[in-house]
């Protein structure tokens, strides 16, 4: 019984004794598994950098983008808007009153100077055209009857007073034709007077219909407060803004600016201050700036909002990023810039001027490096969380 008590405890201590073996084992090979996951975490080599592995899950909520340099400004964005530049826009107003039988021209639409915009049948220009043809007829009478008179007065065959008379007669006839053209050609119509009453209101210039707004069957007047057509040169828009009294020093005619729209956030367009008012606005306190803008790709419309700001100089410039690849940790404001794929380091920047949406850096950063725009506040808590 004793021989069989031994043999069962030595087989209990040989299976505990295999058990533990196993269990080291199993700890030895399983154990960089663990190290391996572990290291999918970001692992901190230095004080201020990251190291991801190229499959991390953190890199999926990063965005990262390179560092673009523009223009330095010399204050914050101003507001302002876009307007029709007037030196290269018309506002068209019937010159008759009538009513629009027949509209040629649409919102959009490119015309040359002369074409056709629309035809009215107006009783005031029937009565204008008759006048100016009767104006005509009468002075060819006139004239003719002066001829005549001459011939008989240099055959003594009428008295002086009668020839000064039929001259008298030819020079009024002359000025009433020659007031009737001027009227018709005040009209801006057609080329041929008719006495059929329908005028033709022409475009002045060439450009793009921006504007219309009279339809078929309207009444038209000459003192009528909108204009039935606008007609304007894209190419060329004015920014116009409302500086305030304090920043006039900041701005000269001739100063370049840069001009930013909603509706292309992350491009910039260039213009120059054409004129400051001399007069400062009592309610406002405002000066009114407008500046010219190139326009050539027609991106900017009238009346977008906008924001302007007078630069330096076109040659010196500064990285620009959003506010949101900043943070700001004691006294400082740093961001994390990629020094290689999965490496993120944060580095310490110093800002220029601040904008609602973006921060120029004046020091610290460099066009063209990568840095962290979306995510950056996450880093910087999981590497506070390394320390």
């Amino acid at each position: 019984m004793k021989m069989l008590d031994r043999k069962i405890v030595f087989i209990v201590a040989g299976l505990a004794l295999a058990a533990g073996s196993g269990y080291w084992v199993w700890q030895k090979i399983h154990a960089p598994k663990v190290e391996s996951t572990l290291e999918r975490s970001a692992a901190r080599t230095a004080s201020d950098t990251l190291h991801f592995p190229a499959e991390a899950p953190q890199l999926a909520f990063l965005r990262i983008t390179p560092v673009e340099s523009f223009p330095e400004p010399l204050m914050d964005a101003l507001n302002a808007r876009i307007a029709y530049d007037d030196n290269y826009t018309a506002r068209i107003f019937s010159s008759v009153a009538g009513r629009v039988v027949k509209i040629s021209a649409e919102a959009g639409q490119q015309v040359k100077a002369g074409d056709a915009l629309l035809w009215i049948d107006s009783p005031d220009y029937a009565m204008g055209a008759s006048d100016s043809l009767k104006a005509d007829a009468d002075l060819l009478r006139k004239k003719e009857a002066y001829e005549r008179a001459q011939l008989l007065f240099d055959a003594q065959g009428l008295a002086r007073k009668d020839l000064e008379s039929a001259e008298a007669d030819w020079h009024q006839a002359d000025a009433e034709a020659q007031r009737a053209k001027a009227r018709m050609k005040n009209l801006s119509s057609n080329v041929v007077v008719t006495v059929d009453g329908r005028f033709i209101l022409r475009a002045p210039i060439d450009g793009i219909v921006s504007e219309r707004q009279v339809n078929a069957g309207s009444e038209v007047r000459p003192d009528a407060t909108n204009p039935l057509f606008v007609i304007t040169n894209p190419k060329h828009v004015w920014v116009v803004v409302d500086l305030p009294e304090q920043q006039i020093g900041k701005v000269r005619v001739g100063q370049p600016i840069a001009v930013e729209v909603d509706a292309y956030p992350n491009e910039i367009f260039s213009g120059k201050v054409r004129v400051i008012s001399e007069t400062l606005d009592p309610v406002m306190r405002r000066f009114q700036v407008r500046c010219d803008v190139d326009n050539s790709q027609h991106k900017l419309k009238p009346e977008m909002f906008a924001r302007i700001s007078p630069i330096v100089d076109t040659k010196s410039r500064l990285p620009r990023v959003p506010n949101s690849a900043l943070f700001t940790q004691g006294l400082y404001t740093y961001i994390f810039v990629e020094q290689m794929p999965g490496v993120l380091q944060r580095r310490r920047v110093i800002l220029g001027i601040q904008g609602s949406d973006f921060t120029y850096i004046k020091e610290g950063l460099h066009a063209g490096e990568h840095i962290v725009t979306s995510g950056a506040i996450l880093l910087n808590a999981e590497l506070s969380g390394n320390d």
